[in-house]
């Protein structure tokens, strides 16, 4: 007979009953980014931490650790943001134990996704990371004999339930296997009163649960990801993307300002036809041959995506993501997003909240399973929208990790997302990319011959996109490949890229680039963006954010800042330009208030208050 679980306002106690249940072997299970019971599993650190008797081996993904500005001008402008976006989170103490220099022996932490380049250089961390698809990971767990699960989870007392909320990813699957009888798997929850309610699927019975820590005293605000800028090269991007897909169809983009970028365009397309189309003829090369839209939504679209991402909650606002599938406009099996994200779920009624249905990983990600059918109905005319690192000339693509074999972050759902647009019909995958980026000796190029580790491999290449346009690549032979590569490559590298290519035989000799990719450089493309972004159509922050509106200045202009230190020269040379500025307006002046640095102190102080008004001058 199923009880209800045990309601207990202390962590330690919560950490004690487990241990007792499992005789002190603990295979624990943390939801990936925000669903996590902090407080539960730091507990069970600590004790095992003391006690040799206690084995504690964590499987999870996206550890969040906040970032520790390292420099002078860093600390000072994201000490403040930092505070707002994640001030009161409480850090977890595993991932501050492998920070400091290593677990204790009777600890184990596996990661199958990490934290966007926070553990590249931490040997532990790099040796006890797993390579696995997010639909592979709930198998892995069973296989690893997890026995407890903690979570963070919403509580509803009108409704007498639990609501899974954030990562119902994982956590759902593990309960459909104990179930079945494949898995002996607790549930520990931990009540958080930010968390929004996800109704539907994501709503858990008060017997799902062994345990469930309630207490104000282990309330805490979930964190928020502050808003990035969003880049020219990014708006590019997102208006070549945007074109690219069709009314009535499905779709799925990813975190940060790709996404934003993409959505921003969306919705430019939707209200403003017109003017999408005029930047969208800036971008064009002038042999596109591709079938573009840019008309309105009228059925709108419908997400299916494994992220739900803020940026999806804009197309819904703005009556684009309206397309509804068993009821629902989005399904998704995670989120974590800025705090005003969080916010405006909690305020929206519960009937429209549950158009967002939160589900199992293995639903969204795959089209295997009994509803196959509806599935594959269900997701017409999709388009998978990631991003990539690095891509090489013959279609392969790597996303999760450098040339040397060091992990940034990890595969998650990107090949299912792909394997999906090759079997659902009029689907297709695309990857986005910056044709270069600036390295620690200059300028270099994201489309290489080849690279040392591949994400997706090129027999499944299809749509890339770079803010010079789009190579569509799908069924195509090897010399059309790398000429359509060529073509949105950083015409910076053309030469040796077509060198290296017709060395290998795969490119002919006669073969010669188009003359408009000459202009494949990003003075070329802020020439063509210049003026829109003058007239407010590509906004630094097109949704709002955390910053403000003097933050929001220096953003862009301590990107600029952190680039320039890549070359002696070029840093030298914006802070000449600092010296040479002439009179500080207005927003210079608040600037350099907000830095500490309108009166500065020192050589150090003096170097960055040249460097931020030399940033601040303009070109």
């Amino acid at each position: 007979m199923s009880e209800a679980p045990r309601r207990l306002a202390d962590p330690d106690a919560v950490a004690q009953a487990i241990i007792e249940r499992l005789d002190g072997h603990i295979v624990l299970g943390l939801p990936l980014g925000l669903g996590k019971a902090n407080h539960i599993a730091n507990a069970l650190y600590a004790r095992a931490a003391t006690d040799r008797g206690v084995s504690l081996r964590i499987f999870t993904a996206l550890t969040l650790t906040p970032p520790k500005p390292s420099t002078l001008l860093e600390k000072r402008f994201l000490g403040p943001i930092l505070e707002r976006t994640l001030g009161g989170y409480p850090e977890l103490a595993y991932a501050q134990a492998l920070k400091a220099g290593g677990l204790p022996p009777n600890v184990e932490v596996d990661e199958f996704f990490l934290q966007a380049g926070v553990w590249l250089n931490d040997a532990e961390v790099q040796q006890s990371y797993i390579s696995a698809n997010y639909t592979h990971a709930s198998r892995y767990l069973i296989d690893r004999g997890c026995n407890v699960v903690a979570q963070l989870v919403a509580m509803d007392e009108r409704r007498g339930a639990y609501s899974l909320s954030c990562n119902t990813d994982i956590t759902l699957e593990l309960l459909k296997a104990k179930a079945e009888g494949r898995s002996a798997v607790l549930l520990a929850g931990q009540v958080n009163a930010e968390l929004p309610y996800m109704p539907g699927p994501a709503e858990l019975a008060p017997e799902a649960f062994a345990w469930m820590l309630e207490s104000p005293e282990v309330e805490f605000p979930l964190p928020g990801p502050p808003k990035q800028p969003v880049s020219l090269v990014h708006y590019a991007m997102g208006f070549h993307v945007a074109s690219l897909i069709p009314d009535g169809g499905t779709l799925e983009i990813g975190i940060g300002s790709m996404g934003h970028a993409v959505a921003h365009a969306l919705i430019m397309r939707h209200r403003r036809p017109g003017r999408f189309a005029e930047i969208l003829a800036a971008l064009l090369p002038p042999d596109d041959r591709l079938e573009r839209h840019t008309q309105p939504f009228e059925e709108g679209l419908y997400g299916a995506t494994e992220m739900f991402v803020d940026a999806f909650l804009e197309l819904y606002r703005a009556g684009i993501l309206k397309r509804e599938v068993d009821g629902a406009v989005l399904h998704a099996a995670f989120f974590l997003a800025p705090r005003d994200f969080y916010a405006a779920l909690r305020d929206m009624p519960m009937e429209e909240r549950a158009k967002f249905q939160m589900r199992e990983v293995g639903f969204v990600n795959e089209l295997f399973g009994p509803d196959h059918e509806q599935r594959v109905a269900g997701r017409k005319k999709a388009r998978f929208v990631n991003n990539a690192m690095v891509a090489t000339l013959m279609g392969s693509v790597a996303s999760d990790g450098l040339q040397d074999g060091r992990v940034v972050s990890g595969v998650g759902g990107q090949y299912n997302f792909v394997a999906q647009a090759f079997a659902l019909p009029e689907a297709r995958s695309i990857m986005t990319l910056p044709a270069s980026r600036t390295g620690r000796e200059g300028p270099e190029s994201n489309i290489r011959w080849s690279y040392g580790h591949t994400t997706i491999p090129r027999h499944l290449r299809d749509i890339v996109v770079t803010e010079y346009g789009v190579a569509d690549l799908r069924g195509a032979r090897d010399e059309t490949v790398i000429a359509a590569m060529l073509n949105v490559a950083d015409a910076r590298f053309h030469d040796e890229l077509v060198g290296q290519a017709k060395s290998a035989g795969k490119l002919p000799d006669s073969h010669r680039l188009p003359s408009h990719a000459a202009d494949n450089r990003p003075e070329a493309l802020a020439a063509r963006l210049n003026a829109f972004q003058a007239a407010g159509d590509l906004p630094p922050f097109p949704f709002g954010g955390e910053m403000t509106p003097v933050e929001q200045a220096l953003a862009p202009a301590l990107q600029k800042i952190k680039a320039a230190a890549a070359s002696k020269a070029d840093l030298a040379a914006l802070a000449w330009k600092g010296v040479t500025a002439g009179r500080t307006g207005s927003l210079t002046r608040e600037a350099l208030e907000r830095l500490g640095l309108s009166r500065p102190r020192g050589i150090e102080e003096r170097l960055y208050a040249r460097l931020v008004r030399g940033a601040l001058a303009g070109d």
